[in-house]
């Protein structure tokens, strides 16, 4: 792997919120453990030139994928939605909470040139950063990397098995040669849900790294 950053590698640093962090409402185990990778890297790729990405989970209340929208169901229970099967989370990220706010502890955040929200649309959920769970409705976020110039992207944040991987398996269907820093990641892994991500990654061509490899 070339480990050369230029002005045609982001580094996407996914849902770092307070929420997913522990304590929160949805916290990711050793969420946590990925704000200081994530502080390195975002300090290493703007000092080369490169750019960083942040996403926000950002949903509205009674959100369709939340459990206490829908009566008589609980948490990491699944229904049918219109666009496939749905897992039904905790209430997160509500827009305008703490919870749904960046730590203040990813001190790089403000050197992000986009903060990209994803998932305010009430009946549908949002794991990737290109495309909504219907596999259609686009965020903006591919043509946005292709007007400046980006080739590479690099994946970081939370979770691993959810809005990591769907991020990365969409980016390699946008064209991007596509990285996961595992050690900069972290995942929830409910029902298999970890096993069946790295598979899918694998078999798209995903690479896999770890932080030290864009250090040297």
């Amino acid at each position: 792997m070339d480990t050369t950053l230029d002005d045609t590698d982001v580094l996407l640093a996914v849902d770092v919120q307070y929420d997913f962090l522990p304590g929160g409402a949805l916290a990711v185990p050793d969420g946590d453990a990925v704000i200081a990778p994530i502080d390195a890297l975002a300090r290493r790729f703007v000092a080369r030139g490169a750019h960083l990405v942040l996403t926000q989970d950002w949903h509205p209340p009674r959100h369709g994928s939340f459990a206490s929208s829908h009566p008589g169901k609980a948490p990491f229970e699944t229904i049918e939605m219109p666009y496939g099967t749905q897992v039904l989370w905790p209430d997160h990220c509500v827009q305008g909470t703490r919870g749904a706010e960046i730590t203040r502890g990813l001190e790089s955040a403000h050197l992000a040139e986009l903060v990209l929200r994803k998932g305010f649309r009430r009946e549908i959920d949002s794991y990737s950063a290109f495309r909504e769970v219907d596999r259609r409705t686009p965020t903006g976020l591919a043509s946005y990397l292709r007007e400046r110039g980006v080739k590479r992207l690099f994946l970081a944040g939370l979770a691993t098995d959810f809005c990591v991987a769907w991020s990365a398996l969409d980016a390699m269907a946008e064209g991007f040669a596509t990285h996961v820093v595992l050690d900069a990641c972290r995942a929830i892994d409910t029902n298999g849900s970890l096993a069946r991500a790295m598979a899918d990654m694998k078999a798209a061509g995903v690479i896999f790294c770890e932080t030290g490899d864009l250090m040297a």
